[in-house]
């Protein structure tokens, strides 16, 4: 390419905002964009500003995936979009997707979008879910079904959900962002790790189905941290055991802004012992003001006693109800 059309290139890239490394690292990652030249481009930005991606979030497109300045907009990018649309319930939905993973356009409708539909219809998952999984996770157009998506199945099978593929679609319909991660490095050690500190493959389907993010948390850097910190805050082997099958998310929370702040309260404002939070393992899920802080207040005013799930495990009004003046008369 001529220095000529080199610098009409490099031109276009900073009437639209772009400082001259990024300009470079782009012309690397796309040599195309030398041949395609200045019109093209400016035709194909165009047509990504026309389908709702404001101008400051089109910049980032581009710097992620220049190749789409390069691509057919009516044999590549078209097709893309119009698949897209129809998965989506909202204006806005195409172009937040191509924000999130500008790379979905580069993809083939017909080689990686369609076969992903199908396979989550496999799973049980509606044509409208599978179409808002695409939508709010697009990066999983470029994951491959066979060695990423399958074995993410397999694993889920394997925990008991094996008869019913509709209960792993349900799974992953809860948490898609769960897709990305790798069954032998992430999941499945996680997963041993959970039956090493005493949970059963019935509290693992829970885990699975109720709360998969924790399924998705590194083992070393956040998991077992907490459940040390569980062990020096005073609770058994058979505690633990118990408050991570009652409420598995106590291995994800932060130490420092919520689990230390509720033991220390339960333990020296409430005056309570730790095997009541092994009874009620929830007692976790509660605000340390508006729940914890609040209620033991109005029950020590009252001078009335209570277990943490007669105290926790109800509304504001039926607490009120439950432990009003007039209710005690009685």
């Amino acid at each position: 390419m001529g220095e000529g059309e080199r610098a009409a290139i490099v031109g276009f890239f900073k009437e639209k905002g772009f400082e001259d490394a990024s300009i470079e690292a782009m012309l690397k990652k796309c040599r195309r964009l030398d041949i395609v030249g200045r019109e093209k481009m400016a035709e194909n930005w165009e047509y990504l500003r026309s389908i709702g991606i404001h101008e400051r979030k089109l910049r980032c497109v581009v710097s992620k995936c220049p190749k789409l300045l390069a691509a057919g907009i009516d044999e590549k990018l078209s097709p893309a979009v119009h698949c897209l649309a129809t998965l989506g319930t909202k204006p806005g939905d195409v172009a937040a997707a191509v924000v999130k993973f500008p790379q979905i356009l580069s993809h083939s409708v017909e080689e990686k979008l369609c076969p992903l539909l199908a396979f989550f219809q496999t799973l049980g998952i509606s044509s409208e879910k599978a179409g808002k999984l695409v939508l709010l996770n697009p990066r999983l157009v470029s994951y491959s079904i066979q060695e990423k998506l399958s074995d993410m199945a397999v694993f889920l099978a394997g925990l008991g959900f094996g008869g019913d593929g509709s209960k792993i679609g349900k799974i992953l319909v809860k948490n898609p962002y769960m897709m990305g991660y790798s069954v032998e490095r992430r999941l499945r050690p996680t997963a041993e790790f959970l039956r090493s500190i005493g949970l059963k493959d019935p509290d693992l389907r829970k885990v699975a189905a109720s709360f998969p993010q924790v399924l998705c948390r590194d083992v070393d850097k956040t998991l077992r941290p907490n459940l040390n910190f569980l062990k020096q805050s005073g609770f058994s082997d058979r505690e633990i055991a118990m408050v991570v099958a009652g409420y598995p998310p106590v291995l994800i929370k932060s130490v420092e802004n919520s689990l230390k702040p509720r033991i220390r309260f339960l333990v020296e404002a409430m005056g309570r012992e730790l095997r009541e939070v092994a009874e009620y393992p929830e007692f976790f899920r509660h605000g340390l003001k508006k729940s914890l802080e609040a209620r033991h207040r109005q029950l020590e005013q009252r001078g009335l006693k209570c277990s943490l799930s007669e105290m926790l495990d109800c509304n504001k009004n039926k607490f009120a109800a439950k432990f009003s003046p007039i209710s005690n008369l009685g």
